[in-house]
């Protein structure tokens, strides 16, 4: 069987999530997570001045392009082809062409789980911060967020404390 890759399918303007949500729906109905494994609408978070407020905005770095990992079959091609709201294929009308993985890499789709040297119960050295220094146990640890809960031992207390992973190390 064929590895998965990414594809980029072009979708009407504004479509995006839509299309998404339609090939998801799709892919759950017909049982075909074995052909298409992921689809994506790349976004970045963008602060934003309105009414002398500022907020984040979630805004798409692709409009009118969805991303889909899958493997290329006629079955495949077919489903995503004739998705309402999908134009077509980015490529030769034949036979779409993947993204390669140096593409795939800059677009950050592909994220890869997080890994950490600690566990829940285990003591931490706080590296970074203004509780550097402090020895700390682990409470938590959120891989999908980035975030490590602990709690420090202050002046005979214990004091919880959300830190970034890359703020503590194990001793």
């Amino acid at each position: 069987m064929e590895e998965a890759k990414w594809y980029v399918v072009h979708t009407y303007s504004g479509y995006e999530n839509k299309v998404a949500q339609n090939l998801e729906t799709i892919v759950e109905n017909r049982r075909l997570h074995d052909l298409i494994c992921e689809v994506k609408v790349p976004t970045e978070i963008v602060p934003e001045l309105k009414d002398g407020k500022e907020r984040e905005v979630e805004r798409k770095l692709f409009p009118g392009y969805v991303l889909v990992k899958m493997v290329m079959t006629d079955d495949s091609w077919y489903v995503v082809r004739n998705t309402r709201g999908v134009t077509g294929f980015v490529g030769p009308s034949s036979k779409p062409i993947p993204l390669s993985q140096a593409e795939v890499d800059a677009l950050g789709v592909d994220v890869r789980e997080m890994t950490v040297d600690y566990a829940v119960g285990d003591n931490v050295e706080i590296t970074d911060g203004p509780l550097s220094g402090f020895i700390a146990v682990v409470e938590k640890i959120d891989t999908e967020k980035k975030i490590v809960t602990v709690k420090v031992n202050m002046f005979g207390r214990e004091t919880p404390a959300e830190l970034e992973l890359s703020q503590v190390k194990p001793v």
